[in-house]
């Protein structure tokens, strides 16, 4: 029987396809499987399209594999059971699999409970991280903002509908990132009005990519913004 293979978290940075590391791009070269997060209808996913142009698509044998949006945790489960057990198949194999995410693989990233789970059920398997340029990075990189200097406090916070927390972060931090703010964006909006910190905000859609918007912040009440979007509240 041939030795299990090694399981490679790949991030493949914000947008950018210039922004991939040169170890990222050595991986994807090398490993025979590659996986990606794929949508219901077939289509391809984020972090797929940034890699797909350092992918020779007929050399290797490509994975998609569907990831549930939703908090129901016997759903959740059922389904990181089926994508750690598809990967598996190839890794007991000999098989080495690349899974790509945007951004870094161990931030906020599908790549973490992927790798909670194969960790849990076949823990033989070599697992390897190949961090990534983050969309956080991305930004303050796009907006010209600096996260943060000497003993400055910097957060970074998954926007949620509590009031009350989106105001404690921004009170307690000189520099705050908001991470997917499409779904509560006017609340959001209102926190920052009710500080008086709207003008320290910025905000952009996919970012570094060719399909990057940078927003007005001024014009944002009543937008609906696609899912990745983040706010960068820098106060000065």
């Amino acid at each position: 029987m041939s030795s299990v293979g090694t399981l490679y978290g790949v991030g493949v940075g914000p947008g950018d396809p210039e922004l991939i590391t040169v170890k990222a791009f050595r991986i994807l070269q090398k490993v025979p499987v590659i996986a990606y997060p794929k949508k219901r209808k077939g289509s391809k996913s984020y972090a797929h399209r940034i890699a797909e142009g350092f992918i020779p698509a007929d050399e290797k044998q490509l994975v998609g594999l569907v990831f549930p949006m939703t908090k129901d945790k016997n759903i959740l489960e059922r389904e990181w059971n089926n994508t750690t057990a598809t990967l598996w198949e190839y890794l007991k194999q000999g098989k080495d699999v690349a899974f790509v995410t945007e951004g870094d693989p161990l931030l906020y990233s599908t790549f973490i409970h992927m790798k909670r789970v194969m960790e849990e059920q076949h823990p033989e398997v070599n697992i390897q991280v190949v961090p990534g340029i983050s969309s956080i990075n991305g930004a303050a990189a796009r907006l010209g903002i600096d996260l943060a200097d000497g003993e400055e406090r910097i957060a970074i916070v998954p926007a949620t509908d509590d009031r009350e927390t989106l105001r404690k972060v921004l009170l307690e931090n000189d520099c705050v990132v908001f991470l997917k703010v499409a779904k509560v964006l006017d609340l959001l909006l209102s926190v920052l009005d009710e500080l008086d910190l709207r003008h320290c905000a910025s905000v952009v859609t996919k970012v570094t990519s060719d399909e990057e918007v940078i927003w007005d912040v001024k014009q944002l009440d009543g937008l609906e913004l696609e899912y990745l979007t983040l706010m960068v509240v820098r106060k000065r």
